[in-house]
């Protein structure tokens, strides 16, 4: 029997399919430590919307250096040949389609790949949906990583989002917790699932229909700190 995922689990397995040569763009959260996790074998330029493009893992407790940071204002390195760039030039990488796969959160996701990750509409709430959508629409595929339900237990995969959209119709594949799912012209695959439950389980859990690949297989990480 398996457990849930651990957040670095997750974020290693989102890891597991990021391409050689890809331009990747982390969103703020859970998917900064996607860069953590990228299998060694693999060179990947990870790009920040705030003018870095080249950036590595985090640093190691005491390396850190707060002039060398993420869009979420969290210490990063920088890998061999990275550069820093002007804002408007970041944001021209990704609103040129030059950003092959974007690694998001989301509060959100409908069956037909919506992506609501910037307000739940609160009344202190952020007041803007900022560069979010410019990476959802500019990216060439959108990765979500989140847990499969709210703390609450409510369904964060959904028929229809009820939360301010961040963009229509962009989600390809989504990493929770509990599965990998792909948002298809067909509706919600899912290519993984923990050993610990079946189609039946995950369905409870998920408010939209799924339907399991035909070569599906068991989601499994190591073990991670």
């Amino acid at each position: 029997m398996s457990a849930p995922l651990t957040r670095a689990q997750m974020a290693w397995r989102v890891a597991q399919d990021i391409p050689n040569g890809a331009y990747v763009n982390l969103g703020i959260g859970m998917p900064e430590i996607v860069a953590n996790y990228l299998p060694p074998d693999r060179e990947v330029v990870f790009h920040c919307e705030n003018g870095v493009l080249g950036m590595g893992p985090m640093p190691a407790a005491g390396k850190e250096d707060y002039e060398l940071i993420s869009a979420g204002k969290r210490p990063v390195t920088l890998v061999a040949g990275g550069a820093f760039v002007h804002s408007a030039d970041s944001f021209a990488m990704i609103r040129g389609g030059h950003i092959d796969i974007c690694v998001l959160g989301a509060f959100q996701v409908s069956v037909k790949g919506d992506l609501a990750n910037w307000s739940t509409g609160e009344p202190d709430a952020v007041p803007a949906v900022g560069g979010a959508m410019d990476l959802a629409v500019g990216a060439r595929r959108v990765f979500v990583i989140s847990e499969h339900c709210t703390k609450q237990g409510a369904p964060k995969i959904v028929a229809r989002c009820s939360y301010p959209l961040t963009a229509v119709g962009v989600v390809s594949t989504i990493y929770t917790d509990l599965a990998v799912i792909d948002v298809t012209n067909g509706g919600l695959l899912v290519r993984e699932l923990i050993q610990s439950l079946d189609l039946a389980d995950l369905q409870r859990r998920t408010g939209a229909p799924l339907s399991l690949a035909r070569d599906w297989r068991a989601l499994v990480a190591p073990e991670l700190p």
